[in-house]
């Protein structure tokens, strides 16, 4: 089968390392160096490269950026390359070209097969491609929250699918309650803004308004108010436009206007201008009649009676009452109470809904016990395999007679969910309180491995726990960041065995201080630092043959040149060799 293999990596101007080029082994390769010569810095740039944080503070100081380049060798069809030509990368003859730069002052870019892309796009990419462990992943796998996580992802499906729709049951009973208790703790407010909203309503329906009554009151207050004036103006100008029946030498408009047209026409039919001019005096004296006719008219129907005036200000009084508490003029009023009304039918409807809200909160509670026990017993059937697994591993590791289990609990809360007859607090992820339990030898009770568990234990439960993982969700590459720390003699070997097993199956790379480990390896690099005056520099070298040889040795006894150490080292090699 082919599998992703991470081929290369340049390294510029990060950390410690000046400028170099990690070639990797496409099975067991090893990283060593003394400590402080930038092993580190190796696991770092690959974390560069799948999307991890960037920092400015890995940049070389005097450098303007760092960067970390990795050619990556994928099969066609894989989820990596679907993701990569899914952002408009482009592959190099089945190899996938990857890049990120860190600038001094922080600033981040990514480039996946000569695309830029998003950092995430990366991290993504890193799901597929790469596991990574590190002496962080041993601390948080003291966590009962990551171990519960790592049953989970173990049992696969089988939990999958449970815990999926119980998720949405509990996020929609978190909706559910949040309303509920909004509705019956804010009783009392709503019940005043009831009372509110209905003294209102009331006080609009007492004086039952009309849109656009508060303008037509106005105008009439302001004619009613000026009746008088009004009258006299209007008696005045039908006069000048129709005469004074009591001053018959008096002149008037209309008789002047007649007058003009007279004269006119007796001579109109010798200039059609002048004709034109006859029928518009025509047209002004039916204007002047009718005027005169309707300032008749309103003077006669104009009523000065004081009795409706007062009616007038007395209903732009009420109306006025009403503008000042609910809108500018009338129009704003009758809005208010529109909405006003809809916001009371809803404060009105909320005992029916609590009611309703209540049944569904049960109800749910009661979904959520159900999928809770189908939860816990997928969970319970995994975790048996799980350990059964884990501790055939540790068996490989030097460490034959440890057993490995798992304590999955619930613990009582009465305002938790029912399940198997007992009310049980509940989250996101279930009901279940789920930790690893290890017994290192006959005898010796199970424990939690945060506290039954040493440093070289917990270390070797790690890569069993990942090795159990390899064979139900494995990744085409596998990084070890001291995983074999607190380890030593037969162990070591063991786990140098293990990863070299493991490495038939996958990429491997180890950052290790151990020779036992670093013997089992295809490859070996060493990362070795140089001083150039005040300038310190790593770079990383392939080791072969005598080479390899003198590390391991140092590695063995602190001395390079120690002939006990080379003895022992050629042993180890030796034996690796055999066990392959």
């Amino acid at each position: 089968m082919v599998v992703s293999v991470l081929e290369e990596m340049r390294i510029r101007s990060l950390g410690v390392i000046d400028d170099a080029v990690v070639e990797l082994s496409p099975g067991f390769t090893a990283v060593t160096g003394e400590t402080g010569a930038g092993k580190t810095m190796v696991v770092t740039s690959l974390g560069l490269l799948l999307g991890g944080r960037a920092d400015a503070a890995l940049v070389r100081i005097g450098a303007r950026n760092a960067v970390v380049e990795g050619r990556i060798a994928v099969p066609e069809g894989s989820p990596a390359v679907v993701r990569a030509e899914e952002a408009g990368a482009e592959l190099d003859e089945g190899t996938l070209l990857v890049s990120r730069t860190v600038s001094a002052e922080g600033r981040s870019r990514a480039h996946l097969g000569g695309r830029s892309v998003p950092v995430g796009l990366l991290a993504e990419l890193a799901d597929d491609l790469v596991a990574v462990h590190g002496q962080s992943d041993q601390q948080g796998l003291l966590k009962l929250s990551r171990q519960r996580q790592a049953l989970d992802r173990y049992a696969g499906y089988a939990v999958a699918k449970p815990l999926g729709t119980y998720a949405e049951a509990y996020k929609r009973l978190r909706a559910v309650t949040a309303e509920l208790e909004e509705i019956t703790t804010r009783a009392r407010e709503r019940a005043q803004e009831a009372d509110m909203l209905r003294f209102g309503l009331e006080e609009i329906a007492a004086v039952e308004p009309r849109a656009g009554e508060d303008t037509e009151l106005a105008e009439e207050a302001e004619r009613l108010g000026h009746a008088e004036a009004l009258a006299s103006a209007a008696a005045v100008a039908h006069a000048a436009l129709a005469g004074n029946p009591e001053d018959p030498e008096g002149v008037d408009a209309g008789t002047l206007v007649a007058g003009a047209q007279r004269a006119l026409e007796a001579v109109r039919a010798h200039d059609p201008t002048l004709a034109a001019l006859t029928d518009r005096i025509g047209e002004i004296g039916i204007l002047l009649r009718d005027v005169a006719g309707e300032l008749a008219g309103y003077a006669d129907d104009l009523d000065a009676d004081p009795l409706r005036l007062a009616a007038v200000e007395e209903r732009r009084a009420a109306l006025n009452a009403l503008t000042r508490k609910y809108g500018e003029d009338v129009a704003e009023v009758l809005a208010w109470a529109e909405r006003s009304a809809a916001r009371l039918t809803a404060l009105e409807g909320d005992d029916e809904r609590i009611g309703e809200l209540t049944a569904e909160r049960d109800a749910l509670r009661a979904e959520l016990g159900s999928l809770a026990q189908e939860l816990s017993e997928a969970r319970a059937e995994a975790a048996e395999r799980f350990a059964a697994a884990v501790t055939e591993e540790l068996a490989s590791l030097a460490m034959p007679h440890a057993r490995v289990s798992f304590d999955i609990r619930q613990t009582e809360d009465p305002d938790g969910v029912e399940v198997n007859g007992r009310t049980v607090a509940y989250g996101p992820s279930g009901v279940d309180e789920v930790e690893l339990l290890l017994a290192p030898h006959p005898g010796a009770p199970p424990r939690p491995i945060a506290k039954g568990a040493s440093g070289g234990e917990l270390s070797r439960v790690m890569l069993a726990v990942e090795v159990v993982f390899a064979g139900t969700d494995p990744v085409p590459t596998y990084l070890f960041d001291e995983v074999d720390a607190g380890v030593g003699g037969k162990a070591a070997v063991e786990i140098g065995r293990r990863l070299a097993r493991l490495a038939k199956k996958a990429q491997v790379v180890v950052v290790t201080h151990l020779p036992q480990v670093a013997a089992f390896a295809d490859r070996q690099l060493l990362v070795e630092k140089t001083s150039d005056g005040s300038v310190t520099r790593s770079g990383v070298k392939v080791l072969e043959g005598e080479d390899r040889v003198r590390e391991l040795s140092r590695m063995l006894a602190g001395q390079e040149d120690s002939e006990t150490a080379r003895a022992h080292a050629e042993e180890l090699l030796a034996a690796a060799r055999a066990d392959a």
